[in-house]
């Protein structure tokens, strides 16, 4: 049986600017090779300067924004600047003084490598450390704590070409090891305990030998080809709209497109190798067509005889 523990660390206290992190944490801590350092993006985004005030925070979930997600009244799920698609683009108010906000750190896995080198350096230890951050969950009620920076440690784990117990091939089985570790560690320091750092011991086998870091939280971001969920419902009608297909992904199967097609009681539809033709000349269908072939992947041609419908070329 595989067990470990996770400690959360008393008596940090107030992080201001300017912070020596590297001091509080090995001071607070006995480190031992092999201890995973779990430490809130809070913290971080105290240390590094990254609080403003209160009164800035919608120019500031703008500022962090690359695209708008999906968008209900207020609330905007975005995807940041880091990749991360979070509510607010992360930022929050949350364990701060009244009328501030903390904006995430400007380089998570960068602020996971200098701590590890720096407790290396003067503390004598290898250790990995995981920056940790709230996140809601596509199809889940709550939130859950994940990693978005990290050092010293693989974020995933892949089962991908082993067998199971029962002899079942594995194809896509990849625990989010990193993730993982920073939901198990928030249960230790809980939200409201003044604990943002923790200890994960007993793992030793999972921290990376010194000097070699991993890719970092940032490998664990998802391309938004391959997202099936890269937009919300309005959003996604807005980008098919506007012909903007690159979140819809890889073209999909013929059968798929013709079966959409028919849903929409478009009929008179016939396949032949790589391409299906509309039969129907029915100029109030060509909107819905084209829709249909953008949404999927496909793109839209007439060869004279019909509409003729092909996967689109050099789709991610």
């Amino acid at each position: 049986m595989t067990a470990f523990t996770v400690a959360a660390v008393e008596g940090i206290g107030e992080i201001s600017e300017g912070a020596d992190l590297t001091a509080i944490v090995a001071n607070a801590a006995e480190l031992q090779n092999g201890d995973i350092v779990v430490v809130t993006s809070k913290v971080i985004s105290k240390a590094e300067g990254r609080v403003r005030p209160g009164a800035d925070r919608d120019a500031a979930i703008t500022a962090e924004t690359v695209r708008v997600v999906a968008r209900r009244g207020p609330v905007r799920i975005v995807e940041n600047r880091l990749g991360l698609v979070m509510a607010a683009a992360g930022v929050d108010a949350s364990n701060l003084a009244v009328g501030t906000i903390a904006l995430l750190p400007e380089d998570p896995d960068a602020s996971a490598r200098a701590l590890r080198r720096d407790l290396a350096e003067r503390a004598g230890v290898n250790v990995a450390v995981v920056v940790s951050d709230t996140s809601g969950r596509a199809w889940r009620l709550g939130q859950t704590d994940i990693a978005i920076g990290l050092a010293g440690l693989a974020p995933l784990e892949s089962f991908a070409g082993t067998v199971d117990g029962y002899g079942n091939d594995l194809a896509v089985t990849e625990p989010a090891v990193a993730d993982e570790i920073a939901g198990a560690a928030e249960l230790g320091s809980g939200k409201l305990g003044g604990r943002p750092l923790m200890i994960v011991r007993g793992l030793g086998d999972r921290v990376l030998p010194p000097g070699e870091d991993g890719p970092g939280a940032r490998a664990m971001v998802r391309p938004i080809a391959s997202d099936m969920f890269g937009l919300g419902a309005r959003e996604a009608v807005v980008a098919a709209l506007a012909g903007d297909a690159s979140a819809f992904g890889t073209p999909a199967p013929a059968d798929d497109v013709a079966a959409a097609l028919a849903r929409l009681g478009i009929g008179d539809v016939t396949a032949g190798g790589d391409l299906l033709r509309v039969i129907s000349r029915d100029p109030a269908q060509s909107l819905r067509v084209e829709l249909v072939a953008l949404a999927h992947g496909w793109v839209v041609e007439d060869d004279g005889e019909g509409v003729v419908l092909r996967p689109r070329s050099g789709s991610a």
